[in-house]
């Protein structure tokens, strides 16, 4: 499985082990709810631990409206605040202007291929020069033999869905903000925060609709 490039997965991995640890104590919540307290203690260790170290800033450790209500109900919050949630994040798709949606499928393999970028190491945020690090969660094309399985499987992605424009336009919108889908995804909103630009996107949408895709073989 490749890895993830960033200070992000330390970053899930402790959230992840604190809030477990919280579940694991706190018998009277919910199975889907964690305490207030433990999602303080885990942010309160992160931010003990973690230190800005040049474009990688103290800022990441925030969260929005968003984040803290999936923190806050263990990734299952009511339906209609998920619902509102949702709607929330779609208001700030930013589509391509031109209406295109489709890159160059060759391009976005390499995208795909690479978890690099928005290290400390980075001299500044370069978001054409960064990796989108898919396969550390998807199986995409049959060729490759080790992929993530944290989510669902994209072989033969166009093959099912088709390559027509709202297909397109699908997979635009949930590369760039899976969250107005399902609002506690816990895939990356790549293009809302600024990690890929609208070519990268394009270039990915490609890559998982162009009948010539090695996916879609």
């Amino acid at each position: 499985m490749k890895k993830i490039n960033t200070p992000l997965l330390a970053i899930s991995m402790s959230i992840a082990a604190v809030l477990a640890a919280g579940c694991a104590t706190q018998q009277s919540h919910s199975m889907h709810q964690t305490s207030p307290e433990m999602i303080q203690k885990a942010f309160a260790a992160m931010k003990r631990d973690f230190h800005a170290r040049a474009i990688a800033t103290m800022d990441r450790l925030d969260t929005d409206k968003v984040q803290d209500v999936c923190n806050a109900t263990g990734d299952v919050p009511p339906e209609e605040m998920a619902a509102k949630l949702e709607a929330e994040q779609t208001a700030t798709l930013k589509l391509p202007a031109d209406g295109n949606y489709m890159g160059d499928w060759k391009a976005g393999e390499k995208i795909a291929q690479s978890g690099r970028g928005m290290t400390w190491r980075d001299k500044k945020m370069e978001p054409e020069k960064n990796g989108g690090n898919c396969y550390n969660c998807h199986q995409i094309s049959p060729q490759e033999v080790s992929y993530g399985t944290i989510g669902p499987s994209l072989l033969g992605f166009g093959k099912i869905r088709g390559n027509t424009a709202e297909t397109q336009k699908y997979a635009y919108s949930k590369i760039y903000n899976s969250k107005a889908f399902n609002a506690c995804s816990t895939m990356p909103r790549f293009g809302h925060v600024g990690a890929l630009n609208e070519k990268q996107i394009k270039d990915l949408v490609a890559l998982l609709v162009d009948p010539a895709s090695p996916v879609n073989k």
